[in-house]
């Protein structure tokens, strides 16, 4: 059992977030493939994404040993939805983050010494985990990442409406289901360890999470403890059936969409999700501002996109139309 101490400061310093990151959910995901308790919910993903990954992944399960701790991916690689974003995120990590992070694992003793170049900053072995996670994520998260991010966004919306009826402690009081109670000012959450933490003005992050079913995390920050932790609550049953999030995924209907739109403008749909300006659309992409606007600007006359004005800034996000090409929400 976690206990997590709060004081009026930390309840008024609590707020939500979108997600705990496509890199944090490639990982858990990766872990979950061979989760035979992971339930009926996730079965047609297992069965769908199970014998796709090959050996590109190696160094993505390396870090992932079968007893010890385990490695906290947002912390590495931040909580952007986007795997560019993560991956450039993972290769500026400072070496004592690494440290940190990575010095408690239990590796295995066929990958000790890669391990260590990997703590020393061996760009080399960095290179070679950023590789992996982009083949992990491609097959694992990417074809279904709109879905899920529709359905992390209802349990976002949850959280806010329970804030809205009645403050910070009506959204404890129905966090996490049997998993969390809230008995004032604690937040008690079943763990396998036992753990007074106090939050000391700091506040909480409370995220939604799709992969990590196992139970409700406490991720900190370790470079900065004047940040705020994150927990990260799992969100299947919160919303949508979940089992209808893998229909129509998998590689085919990531294939279908370049084909309808071009590779890069679907691209640019996919990225722009999350609401993006033209800076940073052609900043994730790799192509330039110019070929940014040409592209959003189809898609916007297309009724795929919709921008708006912030300041000398055009921020683009994907309309009802956009999320059903995706695979998303429906056109209402």
């Amino acid at each position: 059992m976690k206990r997590i101490h709060f004081t009026a400061e930390d309840l008024a310093r609590t707020r939500v977030a979108p997600t705990i990151g496509v890199a944090a959910e490639t990982f858990d995901s990766v872990r979950m493939l061979g989760n035979r308790d992971a339930g009926l919910a996730f079965r047609g993903w297992q069965v769908s994404v199970r014998g796709r990954l090959g050996e590109g992944a190696g160094p993505l399960a390396a870090l992932m040993p079968a007893r010890g701790p385990l490695v906290d991916a947002m912390s590495l690689m931040g909580a952007a939805p986007s795997i560019d974003e993560a991956v450039d995120t993972w290769m500026a990590a400072p070496r004592a983050l690494l440290r940190v992070e990575l010095e408690h694992i239990g590796f295995h003793p066929a990958h000790r010494t890669w391990a260590r170049g990997l703590l020393d900053g061996a760009r080399e072995a960095r290179l070679q985990v950023a590789s992996a996670l982009r083949a992990c994520h491609r097959v694992t998260v990417a074809p279904y990442w709109n879905g899920v991010r529709s359905h992390l966004d209802e349990a976002r919306a949850g959280y806010v409406r329970a804030m809205a009826d009645g403050g910070v402690e009506r959204l404890l009081t129905g966090l996490g289901g049997s998993a969390a109670r809230w008995r004032p000012p604690v937040l008690e959450v079943a763990h396998a360890r036992d753990e007074d933490v106090h939050l000391n003005g700091r506040g909480l992050v409370i995220a939604p999470t799709m992969f990590s079913t196992g139970q409700i995390e406490l991720l900190f920050p370790p470079l900065d403890p004047s940040r705020p932790p994150t927990l990260a609550v799992p969100a299947p049953g919160l919303g949508a059936p979940v089992p209808a999030l893998w229909e129509g995924g998998g590689e085919s209907a990531v294939h279908s969409l370049d084909d309808l739109l071009g590779r890069t403008r679907a691209a640019v749909l996919r990225a722009a999700v999350a609401g993006r300006r033209t800076t940073e659309l052609a900043r994730v992409l790799g192509i330039s501002p110019a070929t940014a606007t040409h592209h959003t600007a189809a898609l916007r006359n297309a009724r795929l996109l919709a921008t708006r004005r912030e300041g000398r800034a055009a921020v683009h996000t994907v309309t009802s139309l956009g999320l059903a090409l995706l695979g998303g929400r429906p056109v209402v």
